[in-house]
């Protein structure tokens, strides 16, 4: 009895699969047609797209090497109690300088530089605004009348910036490693004038080696400048001890007895300590500029934009071809779904 009720659901299924098919063929015109329309659509959508362009750079990141080739001269010096910063820090990886990349803090600041758009030169922020059009929308609301980045910042700034930031991170700026093997890494931003996306991602690529090399080399300078510091107050110590030894010196020279130069030996003592401390002091700040020097990692920049940049357009076959087959698809579904509605509410 199963069986036999089985191979009537069958026979039913395949009379309606071809009731639906005849329906179709009957419909067939009016398929071609909405498929025509949805290509000429697809045609006129490409047509009226907005050309963007591609601005795309590579580079690598030659970082330190691990560990101080003047370990000598660093052991010297730390017996004094100074750090030459000998060891390399592994905080940036690849990852992380691809993130930095992204930071809102480098965005930002990239934004804030200028640059010549249109023969005009401004901050690359208003470029922005002006070739994205959002200064027309702006038109309608007095909320944003006379909002300028050259100008004070203010709360209203720091949420513009956040959302141009936004549509950036999300939309425009891609990066990838390109190969693992060599470490190159590919900054690639898209924009509708070809002139922004290569001024944006040169400046880019500058801001972020700005920020890396200071973070790399902070412990370096750090005490580059302590020693830098402490040389100053030395030498000034040093001349006052000086000065002050050859004025007593002068005054002595009649005085036999070793008790009325006693003045004159203490200052003399004195001279020598800071003299020592001083040669010491610029032996260790010598050491500590070649160690800044070798510690300060190099951005490789392989290939910068050059224009014209690469046109991303959409193409007119492919957008007719995407159409004409969106459009099939709703002609036969709602054919197909009205023959199967008709057919319910006979039933």
């Amino acid at each position: 009895m199963q069986q036999y009720n089985d191979e009537i659901q069958l026979k039913d299924i395949l009379i309606k699969l071809s009731e639906c098919k005849q329906e179709l063929w009957r419909k067939k015109g009016k398929i071609m047609l909405f498929s025509f329309l949805f290509f000429l659509l697809g045609v006129a959508v490409a047509i009226f797209y907005t050309k963007s362009y591609k601005a795309e750079l590579t580079f690598v990141v030659e970082d330190a090497k691990g560990g101080n080739p003047l370990g000598a001269m660093s052991g010297i010096a730390s017996q004094f109690g100074v750090d030459l910063g000998g060891n390399s820090s592994t905080t940036f990886s690849q990852q992380n300088i691809m993130q930095l990349l992204k930071s809102r803090g480098v965005v930002e600041s990239t934004l804030l530089r200028k640059g010549s758009v249109d023969g005009k030169k401004d901050l690359l922020a208003e470029h922005y605004l002006t070739i994205n059009k959002i200064r027309e929308d702006w038109a309608q609301s007095e909320e944003f009348d006379g909002v300028n980045f050259n100008h004070t910042h203010s709360l209203l700034h720091d949420s513009i910036m956040g959302v141009i930031w936004t549509q950036i991170v999300a939309d425009k700026l891609t990066i990838e490693i390109q190969n693992d093997e060599a470490n190159i890494i590919t900054l690639s931003y898209v924009s509708v004038d070809e002139n922004f996306a290569k001024q944006f991602s040169e400046n880019l690529i500058d801001e972020m080696s700005k920020m890396y090399i200071a973070h790399q080399t902070k412990q370096s300078r750090n005490t580059l400048d302590f020693l830098q510091d402490r040389a100053d107050s030395v030498f000034v110590e040093l001349d006052k001890s000086e000065q002050e030894f050859a004025r007593v010196k002068d005054i002595n020279q009649r005085i036999i007895k070793a008790s009325g130069r006693l003045k004159e030996l203490q200052l003399m003592r004195e001279v020598e300590v800071l003299n020592t401390m001083y040669l010491e002091i610029i032996k260790n700040l010598e050491i500590s500029k070649m160690t800044l020097l070798n510690q300060t990692p190099i951005i490789n920049i392989i290939d910068k934009p050059v224009l014209p940049l690469e046109v991303k357009a959409l193409s007119k076959t492919t957008a007719g071809i995407l159409g004409g087959l969106f459009g099939g698809f709703l002609s036969v579904s709602f054919f197909l779904f009205r023959k199967l509605l008709k057919d319910a509410l006979a039933d």
